[in-house]
């Protein structure tokens, strides 16, 4: 196993127990002391747990802060799967959409191919290209620039040149933080200016984001919520937080 996703393992045991043991951690990856440290020092370096005698514990203070790809995927997936069955419905046969980078959007592409013979789809994430590409009816534009490792995607220069060449009808944009004073928040800034971008070359932008996004503020701005179109949700979302995001103009699909 690959130091990162050791670290990606080490952060998916972590959120579920709160706390782990180093004992445990070298037997689970049959590794020595040292590795286990190093990979904690790493991981307290980036913020993502902190260290104490024997172990570790998610920070005290847990700020909103992005996992890895590969432990983000695994949670909250009966949400992520009922929204984009919800999201599906936005959509109409033979549209063209921009679907950025995350776990919810990989569910999402997932609904697409299940219920559309023919669409296009612009994207710069390598698990949604890799997981529709062999629809026969579905035209992948597949964006290029830098790539980032963990995040299976690219960002830069170049992949923002790349979407200024087209115009879709949609674009479902994925979001870590909703809150009504600071609107749509994310990490990566690269992720961030390519959303700006898609935002841009859009008829409509419809953020995807379970329940546990809402009043939540991330790392970045991307936008106000009077530059979406609506929000598609799960059905964990409480009514009087729904209604609350209605009275400012929001469609909100829970």
């Amino acid at each position: 196993m690959l130091a990162h996703e050791r670290h990606a393992e080490i952060l998916r045991v972590l959120h579920e127990l709160q706390s782990v043991k180093t004992t445990e951690l070298i037997r689970r990856f049959d590794v020595s002391f040292e590795t286990i440290r190093r990979d904690l020092e790493f991981l307290e370096k980036e913020g993502a747990l902190a260290r104490v005698h024997g172990g570790a514990t998610l920070p005290a203070a847990e700020y909103r802060q992005e996992l890895p790809f590969t432990v983000r995927e695994r949670k909250r997936v009966p949400e992520k799967q009922e929204l984009a069955a919800k999201a599906a419905e936005l959509v109409a046969e033979g549209q063209s959409l921009f679907l950025d980078v995350s776990t919810t959007n990989t569910e999402f592409a997932k609904a697409l191919k299940q219920r559309f013979e023919r669409l296009t789809l612009i994207t710069n994430s390598f698990p949604i290209a890799s997981l529709v590409m062999d629809k026969p009816g579905f035209t992948i534009l597949f964006i290029g620039g830098v790539v980032r490792n963990e995040e299976m995607c690219v960002v830069g220069g170049f992949a923002e040149a790349f979407v200024e060449q087209f115009h879709a009808d949609a674009f479902f944009m994925s979001a870590s933080g909703i809150s009504l004073t600071d609107g749509v928040t994310d990490y990566g800034v690269g992720e961030i200016q390519l959303k700006k971008r898609m935002m841009a070359r859009s008829k409509k932008v419809i953020v995807v984001a379970d329940s546990s996004k809402f009043d939540a503020v991330s790392l970045t701005s991307v936008c106000g919520l009077d530059e979406i179109h609506g929000i598609v949700t799960d059905s964990k979302l409480p009514p009087e937080t729904a209604d609350k995001y209605r009275s400012v103009g929001l469609e909100i699909y829970a």
